[in-house]
């Protein structure tokens, strides 16, 4: 996992509630295991005119010139702007992995679905709980000027706007020790490689017959 830095990114902003993990990964796309390929897929019936499909090239597919990502302003947009209990629904890790794989970083909401909110985490996806009136404030000044960017502060833990003002925000220690570290489960257990292998080793002297059909 990317080490988690000081980014500015344009912000687009998705003005609804209680958005799905099924809506922003349809449930059709989830017979693949990796983390990679889910970017065109993204809020695929917001995004689409039609039905996508597993393995579909998205390329030629009709746009709905309505939805947000589809529209100039907001083109390479790292940053989603939206409403409160995002990510509810089933716990699909998909559905990080599709927001990651589009190119988001940070996600600003005032809440979100507690499985979504962790599976961010280790995924490397920053999610930030705001205040709603910071968030109504927020999609006012977003709609209102084009390009509108923000720059996140995951060290510092503050979000600085295109005007100099910051807004803080709350992080766990430890979730914010491991994104800034680079640090997924993997990694953390990798941590401890040295000592996994030590043990390994003692454990086959102890009780080699556990590891005769180890080769």
């Amino acid at each position: 996992m990317d080490k988690f830095t000081r980014f500015t990114g344009i912000v687009a902003p998705l003005d609804r509630a209680n958005v799905d993990t099924d809506l922003i990964i349809p449930k059709q796309f989830l017979k693949s295991i990796k983390r990679t390929g889910f970017g065109p897929n993204l809020f695929d019936e917001l995004r689409y005119l039609d039905e996508g499909q597993p393995g579909q090239d998205c390329s030629g597919r009709p746009l709905n010139s309505e939805f947000v990502l589809n529209q100039p302003r907001y083109q390479g947009a790292q940053i989603l702007l939206t409403r409160r209990n995002f990510g509810c629904g089933s716990s699909r890790e998909h559905a990080p992995w599709a927001l990651t794989d589009y190119g988001f970083k940070s996600i600003l909401a005032p809440s979100f679905a507690d499985i979504f909110f962790n599976n961010c985490f280790k995924n490397g996806l920053l999610p930030v709980v705001l205040d709603e009136k910071i968030i109504d404030n927020l999609f006012a000044e977003v709609k209102a000027a084009d390009g509108y960017a923000l720059t996140v502060d995951l060290d510092r833990q503050r979000i600085i706007k295109p005007d100099g003002s910051e807004i803080a925000f709350d992080v766990d220690s430890f979730r914010k020790h491991c994104l800034l570290e680079g640090l997924d489960d993997i990694g953390l257990t990798l941590q401890d490689a040295d000592a996994i292998k030590a043990y390994e080793a003692k454990r086959r002297q102890q009780a080699p017959w556990l590891f005769d059909a180890i080769h």
